[in-house]
């Protein structure tokens, strides 16, 4: 046989055997990290095995319940949300909180940089909506980092207690994605101040089947915050915080500020919920992992998409949840923050500080830039085997040189130890994913954990990137943005509430005055929203903020130029009886119109016969669509007042209902037959038809000159 003959045969083999030389290393280093989670494992299962026989035998024992954190008195609370270009999720996310918690003494802050126009107008929106919310600005253009952010929210905090002569008891941290449960802050507030930092187990809401990158959070979190930050604070009695549902102890928050510069959070880290809660450790803080069974109320779609969608009441302890990334670049970009900061900028700032347990725990923390690599590794050198073993049954490859693998070796020892390490990685994964999301989404779990070791090898890549640029050319690191989804209202099963609900959830009216209104509603059956706003309790923009959000229809902001530009395609009996304004067409084709409260079934029915469908419906402010109707009508300085700032002259028919000179079900029946073109002026027609007198019409008349005239007066 020839040299040239021989040259790949030998090739193969000393590849083959190159080949076997890596895999020793890799096998002893994932051996090594096998031993690491092993170890957590049997400190798992061994304390919930001790728990559960200590618990059964012991009659005392009463676990806590939403009835006994629901009886403490509520103290004040702080939500801070920091927010950098969040302006497609920060709205969505502040209704759903407001709406959700069962709580009423707290304030949200959240912070924006002056750069962010689009984010600013949201929350600004946001802020005129509902009076707990502050908006706190920082000072300079963004993005820096989360940190920075926060020391301003903090700061902003710090000021409103010395203005509204407040102390919040806890502040809580919370990202623009974040779903809230209604016992969250009830639950903070029990467990406040003996407690200087508490956090809540996070969890992804649920993804379709198929969502494999968005799936591998559900499955990574359903594990790690039901056993591994579990087993962490019973192994150091600390917790690390996850950035989102951390609760600190204005204990806490004085202590951080006072040793930095009043600066509780550490700007030079881009996962500062890590390094506080290290640092809180070495201060002597007490913390806690808290976990408290609620129910939660879920609704999915049936798997691959057969059947109805399906609504169930899971119990699960009571956590923050929200939509992770659903993108490879995406999930790769945020996890290389998680690691640059914890692993990389926590190595460089901490070291290995504190007992022998919180090394050990950080060793845990940090092995993920190796491992993460290896474990790529092993995925190609597991897929040539497989080459090069089919080869070997082809009978293509023959020349081989003796495998380091051998029968009875320690190295097969090695394998089938990592294979059985391998196996309950899998049934533990799937058991925890199953718990919470049903066995469909234990069994995708499985392949799903590889598709997460792929992203987490190039969230490391990109780590070790970033970090050698910035210790080699001193390259700053930045906030590196993930946009958000957030979820809808159907996924979110959040029910509408009435109108009265909004606004006292919202702080909007005081609850006495809502209950005062209320006793008015019934006597008078006028519109709750206009009694609210003669008795000067709200004002027409926070009514109409609120009739949209309990309708889920958007708002809209109307003028004369564009009633001018559609005027005559509706009938303008039609606008007048139903309070309605038409301003053309939706993206889809669909016909736009604006109403202060919604159409009712039968109004939408009749409205549909005018367009040949069903209208979009828009949202406008009360005096606006009084505006319009009067520019219809041709008073063509009909929205001079509200450019000026002026609420507007009520109409003749609101001031009839306000005053109770005539009941709004009378003057709706009359409205029904009224023509503009066949009755007159709706005055003259009401005393026609005998619904009111004619000297009531004409002292009502003389109400509406009034309040033109003292308008036109204002400066």
């Amino acid at each position: 046989m020839s040299a040239d003959s021989l040259f790949w045969p030998i090739f193969f083999a000393q590849y083959y055997s190159a080949l076997e030389s890596i895999a020793v290393v890799v096998a002893i280093l994932i051996m090594i990290s096998s031993f690491d989670d092993l170890f957590i494992d049997s400190w798992y299962w061994t304390r919930e095995i001790i728990r559960k026989f200590r618990f059964r035998n012991n009659s005392s024992y009463r676990p806590l319940t939403p009835e006994q954190i629901k009886e403490r008195e509520e103290q004040h609370l702080a939500i801070m949300v920091p927010a950098w270009l969040e302006y497609d999720v920060i709205a969505q996310m502040i209704e759903s909180m407001v709406a959700t918690l069962d709580y009423r003494n707290y304030t949200v802050f959240v912070g924006t940089y002056v750069n962010d126009h689009r984010t600013i107008e949201e929350v600004e929106r946001m802020r005129r909506r509902y009076k707990q919310l502050r908006r706190v600005e920082v000072p300079h253009d963004g993005p820096t980092c989360k940190a920075d952010c926060l020391n301003w929210v903090i700061q902003a905090i710090f000021l409103h207690e010395q203005q509204a002569g407040i102390e919040f008891a806890g502040v809580i941290l919370h990202d623009s994605e974040d779903v809230l449960h209604p016992l969250e802050l009830k639950f903070f507030n029990y467990l406040l101040p003996r407690k200087d930092m508490i956090q809540l187990p996070v969890a992804s809401l649920e993804r379709e089947w198929y969502e494999l990158v968005a799936g591998v959070y559900m499955d990574e979190f359903a594990e790690w915050h039901a056993k591994d930050l579990v087993v962490r604070e019973s192994v150091t009695g600390t917790v690390p915080s996850a950035g989102v549902g951390t609760c600190f102890s204005r204990r806490a928050l004085l202590a951080l500020a006072a040793t930095t510069n009043n600066q509780p959070f550490n700007t030079e880290s881009l996962t500062e919920d890590y390094d506080v809660g290290n640092r809180l450790a070495a201060m002597g803080m007490k913390s806690i992992f808290a976990v408290f069974p609620v129910d939660f109320v879920t609704r999915g779609r049936r798997w691959f998409g057969l059947g109805p969608d399906r609504e169930r009441i899971i119990r699960m302890p009571l956590c923050v949840r929200e939509f992770f990334p659903d993108t490879f670049r995406t999930s790769y970009r945020q996890k290389a923050r998680w690691v640059l900061g914890i692993s990389m900028q926590n190595w460089e700032q901490m070291g290995w500080r504190g007992s022998f347990a919180h090394k050990y725990l950080l060793f845990r923390d940090r092995k993920g830039i190796v491992t993460s690599i290896v474990s790529v590794v092993a995925y190609v050198l597991f897929f040539q085997f497989i080459l090069f073993y089919l080869a070997h049954l082809a009978g293509i490859w023959t020349l081989e040189f003796p495998s380091r693998f051998v029968e009875g070796s320690w190295l097969q020892w090695v394998a089938q130890f990592i294979l059985f390490a391998l196996t309950l990685r899998v049934i533990q994964r799937f058991y925890f994913v199953a718990r919470l999301y049903g066995w469909e989404h234990g069994l995708m779990s499985i392949p799903r954990m590889v598709v997460g070791n792929v992203i987490n090898f190039m969230a490391v890549c990109r780590a070790w990137k970033l970090f050698s640029g910035h210790m080699l050319m001193g390259k700053k690191m930045v906030w590196d943005k993930t946009m958000h989804d957030f979820p809808t209202t159907s996924q979110l099963v959040q029910k509408r509430q009435l109108l009265g609900e909004v606004l006292t959830a919202w702080q909007a009216v005081d609850a006495d005055k809502m209950s005062n209104a209320l006793e008015e509603r019934a006597k008078t059956h006028r519109p709750l929203g206009r009694i609210l706003i003669s008795n000067g309790w709200l004002d027409e923009e926070t009514l109409a903020e609120a009739i949209a959000f309990q309708s889920d229809l958007p708002r809209a902001n109307i003028d004369a130029e564009l009633i001018e530009k559609y005027a005559g395609y509706v009938p303008l009996e039609l606008c007048v009886r139903l309070r309605m304004l038409y301003i053309g067409n939706d993206m889809h084709q669909r016909p736009l119109v604006v109403v202060a409260a919604p159409l009712t079934p039968e109004e939408m029915q009749e409205v549909s016969i005018v367009f040949g469908q069903d209208p979009a419906q828009r949202i406008a402010r009360d005096s606006e669509i009084a505006a319009g109707l009067r520019y219809l009508r041709g008073e063509t300085d009909a929205f001079k007042p509200l450019q000026e700032g002026a609420t507007g002259v009520p109409l003749l028919g609101d001031l009839l209902i306000e005053h109770g000179l005539v009941q709004k079900d009378a003057f709706d029946a009359a409205m029904d037959a009224y023509r503009p073109e066949e009755h007159g002026r709706i005055g003259d027609y009401l005393v026609a038809s005998g619904v009111i007198e004619r000297h009531v019409i004409e002292q009502v008349v003389e109400e509406q000159r009034r309040l033109r005239a003292a308008q036109e007066s204002q400066p």
